[in-house]
């Protein structure tokens, strides 16, 4: 079957928030799903995911209609500095469509695939939700002229992901290119595509449930992992800006920054208190203990899918409900 030799170029933007995130074994678990040709009412693709938390949707909308192929299937490795291996290569130059994350996040995967002649077809999430030029439009809950105005946010947030629209975007523009590339099972892609519909509801319908807890409520973070959802349900992020400037910059925050984190946790200014739980270093935990020690209840959240939780709805919808608790949702 012929491929359309589609490439879309990595973005050459730096990534937010990531000296702490957590990472540096050396043990991953590619994981791939076989199709199944029998249900498939037209070719088999096979397909190549960069990262996990693109993994399972990708499943869930090729369905039996593809080999599915994703490379970076454990907390053990950090996605921003991985290495892929020669298995990897081979599979990128075997795929018939690649799917990444882009906004540099997952860069490895874009060079392995610009390398490539034939090239792939590839979604790059962050090009289908139009990330680029360093900005998003709805970074870190900014408006756009706050966001391309302050120095200390010139970055991305690459966690595209926790986008509950840009996860929406991007899973119609997979839908769209597996269509494309077996046109015969496009009705097939288009019920599946209804099927993942159908599983986000308890999602949405979570969402929909923070709102309303969320008005007039406060979060900081110690790291941008969640700040997408955050801004999606409508809390204000009270993260000090020296401490928020550092994770963007990808660099210690200052003591005094540390201070001001820790007198806004004791002041009552910070209502919830958003842990990264694959955070590597001293300063995230000092600050959870602030956090325990003032009574600001503490949201758990991961960069990446739990290992061994292969659903993206189940593990964004226990982070949803954790944060409905603390906001007094469980009462």
């Amino acid at each position: 079957m012929p491929r359309r030799p589609i490439v879309l170029a990595a973005l050459a933007v730096s990534a937010l928030g990531l000296a702490a995130c957590g990472g540096g074994g050396d043990q991953n678990q590619t994981l791939t799903t076989e199709a199944d040709s029998a249900n498939c009412p037209g070719d088999v693709l096979d397909v190549v995911v960069s990262v996990n938390q693109w993994g399972d949707i990708v499943q869930q909308l090729a369905g039996d209609c593809a080999n599915v192929t994703t490379v970076i299937n454990s907390t053990a490795l950090d996605p921003h500095d991985y290495e892929p291996t020669t298995g990897d290569i081979a599979a990128f130059e075997d795929a018939d469509l690649v799917v990444v994350n882009g906004a540099d996040y997952d860069h490895w995967a874009s060079d392995a695939v610009a390398n490539l002649d034939p090239a792939p077809a590839v979604v790059d999430a962050a090009e289908v939700v139009g990330v680029e030029d360093g900005h998003s439009d709805e970074e870190e809950g900014h408006s756009d002229e706050e966001a391309h105005s302050d120095e200390g946010h010139g970055s991305v947030n690459p966690h595209l992901w926790y986008s509950p629209e840009y996860v929406q975007q991007t899973a119609q523009a997979i839908t769209a290119e597996l269509s494309q590339l077996s046109p015969d099972a496009a009705d097939y892609f288009t019920q599946q595509a209804d099927a993942f519909t159908t599983a986000l509801q308890p999602y949405d319908q979570e969402l929909t449930t923070l709102q309303g807890l969320a008005s007039g409520r406060s979060y900081a973070a110690t790291e941008t992992v969640f700040d997408y959802t955050a801004t999606a349900v409508g809390l204000t992020d009270a993260t000090p800006e020296g401490y928020r400037d550092a994770a963007s910059n990808e660099s210690d925050p200052s003591p005094s920054d540390v201070a001001a984190f820790e007198s806004a946790l004791a002041d009552g200014s910070i209502d919830v208190l958003v842990y990264n739980t694959q955070t590597e270093g001293s300063v995230p935990e000092q600050l959870r203990a602030a956090a325990e020690s003032a009574g600001v209840p503490v949201v758990d959240v991961t960069e990446s899918v739990p290992d061994g939780d292969d659903s993206f709805v189940a593990w964004q919808l226990g982070q949803l409900q954790q944060l409905a608790d603390a906001l007094g949702g469980g009462q």
